[in-house]
């Protein structure tokens, strides 16, 4: 197994209606530190996620006229569909990676249907569909779960989100190739980020590439098999006022081998305004700036708002 210098966290108390306090404080303490820690104990079948990985490498192994046929641009508003390499940026500069995004799909008639990266997903023919459906509902599940832990991390009651900001969740599920690249190369397959939301589960096969920004400097968070790796996002540093910071990390595939990577991303309901938690959390705001100079604490509106206006960076040749 490689070697990590992030903290692994056995979730399954949260999962299993045991107390959840022990795994908060371990939770508190990987927050507060880093941002970054593995889950395991997750439930998620491993048959599940190679079904998907068939799946996905089928899929990018097309040519690419085959794999535009589902293409952002055919999906409007919902923002759904296949991206070409270098069709994503990331601060500016193209990332070295090509994928698919997909969300929640959205039953006919559901209110949410016409807002942005809200409705249909394009699927291309194939087994893809029913993985990545089965995929996201397991692992809302489990971020609903790890979201307990959360909750009583911060001295709340363990389903504090659950009745609140991820009653209905923002769901986004993302399927990255990284093409091999020599490891001289000034391009990355992500650059330096943040993510967006309350917090994201990462599936990423054996050939690694992830890094993370911590006080101490970058580290690697190398795949360790049967884990998923959990950070938190933007909105959550907003509603804990700073005392958990959402932090940087960054991708760069030197491993010679093609990488597929699967961020699913969990986030507060779309039309929520996010403001700090109440008094009786634990929270206390550090006063030192981020290391990437954003502050998400001094946003206002929802959480929608500040979601668009990210991906409008993103893809700004789909922002209409």
């Amino acid at each position: 197994m490689a070697e990590t210098r992030l903290p692994v966290i056995d979730v399954g108390p949260l999962r299993s209606g045991g107390d959840p306090d022990g795994v908060a404080r371990e939770i508190e303490s990987a927050c507060r530190d880093t941002g970054f820690f593995y889950v395991t104990g997750h439930g998620i079948p491993g048959d599940l996620l190679a079904r998907m990985d068939t799946a996905a490498r089928a899929f990018f192994a097309l040519p690419e006229a085959e794999k535009l046929a589902i293409a952002m641009r055919h999906a409007g508003p919902a923002w759904r569909g296949y991206f070409p390499l270098g069709g994503e940026l990331t601060a500016g500069r193209p990332d070295r990676k090509e994928g698919i995004y997909f969300g929640e799909e959205l039953p006919d008639g559901d209110p949410r249907t016409g807002l942005p990266l809200h409705g249909r997903n394009l699927f291309p023919a194939g087994d893809l569909r029913g993985a990545v459906l089965d995929y996201i509902a397991a692992l809302t599940g489990l971020a609903q779960d790890v979201m307990r832990g959360v909750a009583r991390s911060l001295d709340l009651p363990a389903d504090y989100f659950a009745a609140g900001y991820t009653r209905v969740p923002t769901v986004l599920f993302r399927i990255f190739h990284y093409p091999p690249q020599p490891p001289d190369t000034d391009d990355w397959g992500v650059g330096e980020h943040t993510d967006y939301g309350l917090l994201t589960l990462l599936a990423q096969d054996p050939n690694g590439g992830l890094a993370v920004r911590t006080p101490a400097g970058w580290v690697d968070a190398p795949p360790l098999p049967g884990t998923f790796v959990c950070n938190i996002g933007d909105m959550l540093e907003r509603l804990t006022g700073g005392w958990y910071r959402s932090t940087l990390h960054r991708v760069r595939n030197v491993s010679g081998n093609e990488r597929l990577s699967y961020p699913f991303f969990f986030d507060p309901d779309f039309l929520a305004e996010v403001p700090p938690l109440p008094g009786r959390a634990r929270t206390t705001a550090t006063g030192e700036p981020r290391w990437d100079g954003a502050d998400p604490v001094a946003f206002t509106g929802s959480y929608g708002d500040y979601l668009t206006a990210k991906v409008a960076k993103v893809f700004p040749e789909l922002w209409g």
